[in-house]
């Protein structure tokens, strides 16, 4: 070993030098893009305005105990926990992960191996003009190599830029998927307590219409009516049937896709039915501006991570245009027997740099353009992805303007009718109007309830909806998720 130390104090020096020298990377540095320009997200900023809106406010992350049901709270709770399209963002997440680190690994740090080798030769002296036999020895060789690549134009930091980006991406798909995940269960209850109802009072009409019909036929009977009006009542009877069935397919449908997104089977047992009684309207929704909403919802966060992505895949394209120094450096002992290696072997050592530098590749500048390309598709879609969602919140606004209204008007309508019904049943106690009349009006009273229970319905599924614009949370989660 006495041989070796001097060689490797030769080497080592130059190794260190080796990784301490670096380049500057080539390429634009990223920047966000510029949030939107807009203080509101309609051209009329009084519907806003007229609405429980507190603008600049945070949303809630659990944002759904706001309707007040704790069955649908836990619910959530469970999804969140067995849901298989979570796990299977998990999982890409942690692949992403592991990419990151093993390009990491791979070009950050010198490439260091060890070898043990041996082989069986034959020297023949009279091949150099010698006498003598033929002579066999076992040679054996002992050693570690070191190879590095200097990053002089920055490539392999703008290739980890690239899969540091694609990293948050799998991030932000995570977070939306469980936004996506909570907003469907919480649609998916609201519609269902929805049916409940609506099953309900069909049903009470159809026992008010089929009480109608025999009070006809019993005036056909008696010559006070024409069979006309029973055929007309026995259609009427029938397509009112006919709406339960519809109603209870989507119910059933809905409690099997509660099922699924809590990651059970459907066999394995229906979950309680949700009613819409145990659903509240939040006191106040949260109205993000649009400079922070861009910050806040994980779909737009998503495209400017593959925006940034593609930004630095395209100074990995420019930095094949430039030089590139690789170094590597051997380092070890030869002997006739294996006791020898470490003590009076013979060490041997090389040291080897190579600079390349491509003269004539018509593909490099190919690659530069379509990288180019490919950050220009990434920019107008991070664009496309700012309008829509800015577009998806105006929406959501005018539709609970006129959710707002539409609630207030049947919510006036059902309190008339079930006056007018009131008004109808004394009057039927002191005989002056028929028991017909009577039922008829509390047909009407029901349709009118509901018109409003579909409407209940609808305002509560566009407030959860408004939550899933504004983001669900995700301008508070951004710490939470950078640690996932």
């Amino acid at each position: 070993m006495a041989n070796i130390e001097p060689t490797r104090r030769r080497i080592l020096p130059a190794l260190i030098l080796a990784t301490l020298l670096t380049g500057c990377a080539v390429g634009p540095d990223f920047k966000s893009p510029a949030a939107p320009a807009v203080a509101g997200y309609t051209s009329s900023p009084a519907s806003e305005d007229s609405l429980r809106f507190v603008k600049g406010s945070l949303v809630n992350p659990q944002w759904w105990q706001g309707l007040g049901s704790a069955r649908l709270n836990g619910l959530i709770d469970e999804a969140l926990l067995a849901s298989p399209t979570l796990a299977a963002a998990q999982a890409t997440l942690r692949q992403a992960q592991e990419v990151h680190g093993a390009r990491a690994g791979s070009t950050l740090y010198p490439q260091a191996d060890a070898n043990l080798s041996s082989q069986r030769q034959q020297t023949n002296p009279s091949a150099l003009g010698q006498t003598g036999d033929a002579r066999e020895f076992t040679l054996y060789n002992v050693g570690a190599g070191v190879r590095y690549t200097l990053d002089l134009a920055g490539g392999n930091r703008r290739a980890l830029e690239a899969l540091a980006a694609r990293v948050d991406y799998q991030r932000y798909q995570l977070e939306g998927a469980r936004l996506t995940l909570a907003a469907n269960i919480v649609t998916t209850a609201i519609t269902q307590g929805g049916l409940t109802m609506q099953i309900k009072v069909t049903e009470d009409i159809l026992l008010s219409q089929e009480e109608q019909m025999e009070l006809a036929r019993e005036r056909v009977r008696l010559g006070q009516a024409s069979p006309d009006e029973v055929l007309t009542l026995e259609t009427q009877v029938e397509q009112t049937r006919a709406t339960i069935p519809l109603l209870r397919n989507r119910f059933q449908q809905s409690e099997h896709l509660l099922a699924v997104l809590a990651g059970r089977a459907p066999a394995t047992g229906a979950l309680s039915s949700f009613s819409l009684e145990e659903f509240t309207l939040p006191a106040d929704l949260p109205l993000v501006v649009p400079s922070e909403l861009v910050r806040a919802r994980p779909d737009i966060q998503a495209a400017e991570s593959l925006l940034h992505a593609a930004n630095a895949e395209y100074g990995v394209a420019i930095a094949r245009l430039y030089p590139q120094l690789n170094l590597s450096a051997n380092l070890g002992s030869q002997a006739l027997t294996t006791g020898a290696l470490f003590g009076s072997g013979s060490a041997v050592w090389s040291l080897v740099g190579q600079l390349t530098q491509p003269l004539f590749n018509p593909g490099l500048p190919a690659e530069k353009r379509a990288a180019l390309a490919a950050f220009d598709a990434a920019a107008a879609n991070y664009r496309n992805v700012v309008l829509e969602s800015l577009r998806n919140v105006a929406d959501l606004l005018s539709a609970l303007d006129n959710d707002t209204q539409r609630l207030a008007a049947l919510t006036a309508a059902h309190g008339a009718s079930k006056k007018s019904l009131s008004s109808m049943e004394r009057r039927y106690a002191l005989g002056a109007v028929s028991y017909l009349e009577q039922l008829i009006a509390q047909q009407q009273s029901q349709q009118t309830r509901i018109n409003l229970i579909e409407a209940q319905t609808q305002h509560l599924v566009d407030s959860a909806a408004f939550y899933q614009a504004m983001g669900g949370g995700g301008l508070n989660n951004s710490e939470t998720i950078a640690k996932q």
